[in-house]
């Protein structure tokens, strides 16, 4: 069980990096104007999502087996589950986006981006003091 919460927590780590690297990008993607340097950030935009999206379901599919496998119980872990599904849905509308700025239809701007970027923050913060807590 130890290693399988080892690599849980590797995977959720790598998972968070994506996910405050990538909209940080489109704060980026949305302030420039030249064509080299769109293309040079959707490229990175692109190879990014494309890597992280594996180690999050590597991060949940590791986090189900912890749970179903070893039977973690009460309702933190139920809020920590829904704090999940928001990040994968996070995680989605990322690729929604990056794709949104690959076909030129991007329309929000830097300032929205920077907004945006905080949300896996705050998330990040409830899931670690749910897991390391459990309140409840």
């Amino acid at each position: 069980m130890l290693v399988l919460k080892s690599l849980h927590i590797i995977f959720v780590v790598s998972w968070f990096a994506g996910l405050f690297y990538l909209p940080r990008l489109f704060v980026n993607h949305a302030m420039v104007s030249d064509a080299a340097t769109i293309e040079r950030l959707a490229m990175m935009e692109r190879k990014l999502y494309r890597f992280v999206t594996p180690i999050g379901i590597l991060a949940v599919v590791l986090g189900l087996w912890l749970w179903f496998g070893y039977g973690f119980a009460g309702g933190w872990l139920h809020a920590k589950t829904a704090l999940v599904v928001l990040l994968i849905a996070y995680h989605l509308y990322c690729g929604k986006l990056m794709r949104d700025f690959a076909a030129g239809r991007n329309t929000r701007s830097h300032v929205w981006f920077r907004v945006f970027n905080e949300i896996p923050v705050v998330v990040l913060f409830a899931v670690v003091f749910l897991a390391v807590l459990k309140p409840f």
